[in-house]
């Protein structure tokens, strides 16, 4: 096995965070892959809140049970990739989720050269 004296690492990353109600993360995932991303996380969490609450008195039901997807990606496909999970995931749909975007100072991991030229890296 080879021995790397080189860390890879990745500055020009963004983290995609998608809360969804519990069965549509594969949908979330999907279009992520399809518009570019590389892969995605997926736990599940309870979400509970004030929220909820005002949605109850519309009639709108809301599952506590989430999904909750990670999503890294370059800095310059990320907002492409943000739309294209909002709309995906139905997020213009009172009780649906939420999704945000943070930037990563940095990040590391075993990465193919090809990838990491996508990210800025030139190694």
């Amino acid at each position: 096995m080879k021995q790397r004296d080189e860390i890879v690492v990745l500055t020009d990353a963004v983290l995609i965070t998608c809360i969804v109600q519990r069965g549509v993360a594969d949908t979330v995932v999907d279009a992520a892959t399809d518009a570019g991303a590389q892969g995605a996380t997926i736990f599940y969490a309870r979400g509970m809140g004030v929220r909820q609450k005002h949605l109850g008195v519309l009639g709108i039901t809301v599952n506590a049970e989430k999904e909750v997807i990670y999503i890294v990606v370059p800095a310059d496909h990320a907002d492409h990739i943000f739309e294209r999970v909002y709309v995906a995931a139905k997020l213009d749909t009172p009780g649906m989720g939420m999704i945000y975007m943070s930037p990563l100072d940095k990040m590391a991991t075993y990465v193919p050269p090809e990838i990491a030229a996508r990210f800025g890296h030139h190694g």
